[in-house]
């Protein structure tokens, strides 16, 4: 392999062609199933497919087929099959995943940002959607060429290409099942749906967190009413929903009080944390925009990178039951509502810790208040099967290769529902998860960006990994596991990143 011809077709392909791709993508508000209701009447969802599936069937790549597969009743997916470049592997197979769905638009945007207004800004292209995950079938497609480029080998290569993800991934699996025999037998996963703790180096991710979650809401009253008069007779349902909370989250330290919820740190999860710790340093936490003055859960690194991938975590993301402040009277609310999102660690049982999260909240209301939790998703993490040694050896090689620094292994602290269905689909594959949403990307809110040079070196890297896994496949040294059609998947058991 010449890598610096690699390099140069990928970032000739990336300028010429696919970041103009990207720009008329973002354009399209395909906001996923789960924020926008009327999805398949408002049609965003098929333009985004359409121009992908369009741009991939232009594509010079010998033998590919591609098609827009849809389910009755199911958001769309792109499937897309490219033959080995000879009959040397047999029947394995690399399966390279992402999703064209997109998080809703957040406010905070600057004034001449926005979600669905892609900006050029030097090596960033803003807007919604084009690190998360718009760039994966053109990045995947454009390694695939760069090795036909050069007439180097490859395995049989499958792209799945989802439109749900956002929303937990629930029509994926009826599509991994009808597709069981045309998909075979992967014996590497590459997605391109994941982080990278910095722009210098190539990032792969050991593990991703579960989460539980959904509508949570205290209600005292049928109707507001004067807080003049009911203060002091009627309970507040925010300090009620506040005490309830307290029984699942320490409101001084942020730690979750159910033990059920923790799981015992492997010690080369604990390592791995350690050691990008080390590399990051205070770009750990200086990589969010925090206000000034504000301090990080802790002064230990290392722990910061366990709190966000090993531990459980709650957010409130959202509230209901409370006027804008400009509109906001004397008036004793009837209810509170908020969405929780909790985090879970990545070997805990998601089924079970949505139980225990329901079991915390809705036991014996205080005061009798009507309390309600409409748990939206209870989902299990991920964590990578050990590496085999020819995987470690090639994303090492391809980091040196592209970035000139070794590859580092970290977890993240989202969640991508396809990594758990295929890890129980396929036990015997590899993955190689990695990802261009770096520091200050900020992926899913405001001014949310592609960071360009990272695609570029991400694809190359992935290009120069499937070169590597056709030589180990040569060598005896992969193994697919072929689609059991009755999987035992639990349809809907996922949470969205």
């Amino acid at each position: 392999m010449d890598n610096a011809k690699i390099d140069r077709y990928v970032s000739e392909k990336w300028d010429g062609d696919i970041v103009p791709q990207l720009v008329e993508y973002i354009r399209i508000p395909n906001k996923s199933p789960m924020f926008d209701k009327d999805w398949v009447a408002n049609g965003y969802m098929e333009q985004a497919a359409k121009l992908m599936e369009d741009w991939a069937r232009a594509q010079p790549i010998a033998g590919m087929q591609v098609e827009t597969v849809r389910l009755e009743g199911r958001t769309p997916l792109i499937f897309v099959e490219i033959p080995a470049s000879g009959p040397e592997t047999g029947s394995d197979t690399v399966l390279l995943y992402g999703h064209l769905d997109k998080q809703p638009e957040m406010t905070g945007w600057d004034d001449d940002l926005g979600p669905w207004k892609p900006v050029l800004r030097g090596d960033k292209l803003y807007g919604r959607g084009g690190a998360d995950d718009g760039y994966a079938i053109f990045g995947s497609l454009a390694a695939i060429q760069a090795l036909q480029q050069q007439g180097l080998p490859h395995a049989r290569c499958v792209v799945l290409i989802e439109a749900c993800e956002e929303s937990g991934s629930y029509d994926l699996p009826a599509y991994v099942d009808h597709l069981a025999v045309r998909i075979g037998q992967p014996s590497l996963v590459v997605c391109l749906d994941s982080g990278c703790g910095n722009y210098e180096q190539l990032w792969c991710t050991t593990s991703l967190r579960g989460l539980a979650g959904g509508n949570f809401t205290v209600k005292v009253l049928e109707e507001g009413v004067h807080s003049g008069d009911a203060s002091g007779v009627v309970p507040s349902s925010f300090r009620l929903l506040r005490q309830l909370l307290s029984r699942i989250e320490d409101e001084n330290t942020g730690r979750i009080l159910i033990d059920g919820l923790h799981v015992e740190i492997p010690a080369e999860r604990r390592a791995q944390a350690q050691r990008a710790a080390e590399v990051l340093d205070t770009a750990v936490f200086d990589k969010f925009p925090l206000v000034d003055g504000l301090k990080p859960m802790s002064d230990e690194l290392s722990e910061l990178v366990l709190n966000r991938t090993w531990r459980p975590a709650l957010s409130v993301t959202g509230v209901d039951g409370m006027p804008p402040l400009a509109s906001a009277g004397n008036v004793l609310r009837p209810h509170t509502a908020v969405k929780l999102s909790l985090r879970l660690p990545p070997t805990a049982d998601g089924k079970r810790s949505g139980e225990l999260l329901k079991e915390a909240l809705l036991r014996d209301p205080p005061n009798g208040a009507q309390v309600t939790l409409d748990l939206e998703k209870a989902s299990t993490g991920w964590n990578a099967p050990a590496m085999s040694p020819w995987l470690e050896r090639a994303i090492d090689a391809a980091s040196q290769a592209f970035f000139g620094k070794p590859a580092m292994y970290m977890g993240e602290g989202g969640s991508i529902p396809f990594m758990g269905m295929l890890g129980e689909k396929f036990p015997g594959a590899q993955f190689m998860i990695t990802g261009v949403l770096g520091p200050h990307s900020n992926a899913h809110g405001p001014n949310e960006f592609l960071h360009i040079p990272m695609g570029k070196k991400v694809t190359a890297c992935v290009a120069r990994v499937i070169a590597e896994h056709h030589a180990a496949s040569l060598r005896g040294e992969t193994s697919g596991s072929p689609v059991a059609a009755d999987s035992g998947t639990r349809h809907g058991d996922h949470g969205c990143c």
